[in-house]
């Protein structure tokens, strides 16, 4: 019977506002723009953010990266031919680490030199990466094609290399990959697998792996290429002898990666006079992006919600309008033994289809703007289920608190005095 009622009253709520459709639409627009731009301005704010976190993850939130820098001081020294530059982090560097933190799982010392990669007539300049076979534990990529480097390849000091996709297109392109040879500057590497590689940043950290890296054990390129760099500029030649110039340190426990960053920072500094080394946390990173994007996403929700506010107080307007123009209808409704209850749930009905019919319009509008930002822009967007059900649930609460007023000054009405009301 309640059912039967409350059907009985949406209908008639939904014939009142047809009756002036031009009005009822006007109206809703407040709520369609509010619940479109708090849709939109999620939607962008997410894939803002989206993009970053993800990349900062792929840096692997137990890994503590350690980088060799060249002192501020020896910037503009070194321009005679006699000179060499020694900075940066050492193999005692990477055995302290390994015997001193009982919380380090992993340990990987990685060597990068710049060399021209060829085959036959092809040509590439790659980064040559030496490390370990943990390399690809810590800073994990599918596999596309034969293995990694294993122990057994460092023990050895095997010449062979494993490629990213991007090298192995340009170089081994209508050639068996596997098993190939490829000469790196003037020796000769035999390729025995192929990984996929992630390139980008996450803010001021840059991803460890690029498109152009070539992996070779650390064993073979200290005993090939040595630890000592010959830059040549204009009417000069700098020489730098950096031993690693990064180590990637792999933490067991999430809560012991902070502790231990800093206490691998406050050895290292023991042992370096300069400030040769920096020291990056993924997973501070990460915790401070997410910080920022849940304040972005609420001062861009405030800014849209301010739209919802404004398309509230349009139904409150139009709804007072329009118990003022239905007052007569009001009495006799009154005076044929309609309750209060019934006149305030009959415009409280009216004003919430009005703002629920104007958040699904407005979703429609909402959903559709970040796809022509995508589109165009060419800018990640992200359309989540909570960006969707929040504005739909606010604007179906705006005509509840909005239409609530009107409703209640409709049933306050007298009915002899609103008979009379021509």
């Amino acid at each position: 019977m309640k059912q039967i009622k409350f059907s009985r009253e949406l209908a008639s709520g939904i014939q009142t506002l047809l009756l002036h459709k031009l009005r009822s639409f006007l109206t809703m627009l407040g709520v369609v723009f509010g619940v479109g731009s708090v849709v939109a301005m999620l939607a962008v704010g997410e894939g803002a953010s989206k993009d970053a976190l993800e990349q900062i993850r792929k840096l692997g939130s137990h890994n503590i990266l350690i980088s060799s820098i060249k002192p501020v001081e020896e910037g503009a020294t070194g321009t005679t031919p006699s000179f060499m530059s020694i900075y940066g982090l050492t193999y005692l560097d990477h055995d302290r680490i390994q015997e001193s933190f009982s919380s380090v799982r992993k340990n990987v010392p990685v060597k990068l030199i710049r060399k021209e990669a060829r085959l036959g007539e092809r040509a590439l300049e790659l980064r040559v990466v030496g490390t370990s076979h943990q390399w690809f534990e810590v800073i994990p990529r599918p596999v596309l094609g034969g293995r990694t480097l294993m122990p057994g390849d460092l023990a050895d000091k095997s010449p062979v290399v494993v490629l990213t996709e991007f090298g192995a297109r340009k170089l081994l392109a209508t050639r068996h990959t596997i098993g190939q040879i490829i000469r790196l500057g003037v020796d000769s590497f035999t390729v025995i697998g192929i990984v996929k590689n992630e390139t980008g940043s996450s803010g001021a950290m840059q991803i460890p792996d690029r498109e152009i890296d070539a992996y070779i054990p650390i064993t073979t390129a200290r005993s090939y290429f040595g630890d000592v760099v010959i830059k040549r500029t204009a009417g000069s030649r700098l020489r730098e002898k950096v031993e690693l110039n990064q180590i990637i340190v792999q933490v067991g426990s999430l809560d012991r990666v902070e502790p231990a960053a800093q206490a691998v920072e406050r050895m290292l500094t023991l042992f370096h006079q300069k400030k040769d080394f920096q020291i990056q946390v993924p997973l501070a990173l990460l915790r401070q992006a997410e910080a920022t994007k849940r304040t972005f996403n609420i001062v861009l929700g405030a800014i849209a919600g301010i739209s919802l506010l404004v398309g509230g107080i349009g139904i409150m307007n139009i709804m007072l309008a329009s118990v003022t123009e239905r007052t007569r209808e009001i009495g006799v409704r009154r005076a044929i033994g309609a309750k209060r209850k019934q006149i305030i749930i009959q415009f409280l009905i009216e004003a919430v289809v009005l703002s629920s019919a104007g958040g699904i319009l407005g979703l429609a509008v909402g959903m559709a703007i970040p796809f022509f930002i995508t589109w165009f822009a060419k800018m990640p967007t992200v359309i989540t289920p909570l960006g969707i059900l929040l504005p739909l649930f606010v604007s179906l609460g705006i005509g509840i608190v909005f239409g609530l007023y009107p409703a209640a000054r409709a049933a306050r009405v007298d009915p002899i005095i609103a008979l009379r009301h021509e």
